[in-house]
């Protein structure tokens, strides 16, 4: 390379501290957990993960220090919760890049199946996901009753639509997390 000239993208280091981040199996289950859309007291979710509590909050020191987490705190209890859509949005992401076969196999027919309806649909945060989500979403944007170019935004195709089916719609646009 020429002196002086680099082809390092500055956002490589703040990349680099978020898949850190993300990466160690205890704040990621953390993480996964909190897809529910709910808060979270430490002491549950140190049950959850099967740790103990000071090493939760360690790890959960690191995620709202990382902005992944956001914090509150009600008496002596104290809350955690996905920062926003935009965490869960990628926790989705990074989750549907997980090869089938590199997750743990299942502990017998019960959760196989269980598994197996989670795959195919279930809520995240506060929307459709999996299987089912994802075909929906095509279905509507295949139709022209959503559009994808900006975001995710009903045409005025799909509010007529959704208005014919009886869905009152608030069309003031997103709601604040």
């Amino acid at each position: 390379m020429l002196e002086g000239m680099t082809s390092k993208d500055p956002r490589a280091g703040a990349l680099a501290r978020l898949a850190a981040l993300v990466a160690d199996e205890t704040r990621a289950a953390c993480l996964l957990a909190l897809l529910d859309g709910r808060a979270w007291t430490a002491g549950e979710l140190a049950r959850h993960c099967g740790v103990a509590a000071s090493t939760l909050s360690e790890h959960l020191g690191k995620l709202v220090g990382g902005g992944l987490l956001a914090e509150e705190r009600q008496g002596r209890h104290r809350y955690v919760r996905l920062a926003d859509a935009r965490v869960a949005q990628l926790v989705e992401d990074l989750t549907a890049h997980i090869a089938p076969d590199a997750a743990e196999p299942p502990r017998g027919l019960r959760q196989s199946g269980a598994d197996s309806a989670m795959a195919r649909g279930r809520t995240c945060y506060d929307h459709l996901a999996g299987r089912l989500g994802i075909a929906v979403t095509d279905g509507l944007t295949a139709r022209g009753l959503l559009r994808q170019d900006t975001g995710f935004a009903l045409t005025n195709a799909g509010l007529d639509w959704f208005g014919a089916l009886g869905v009152e719609l608030d069309r003031r646009g997103r709601r604040p997390l």
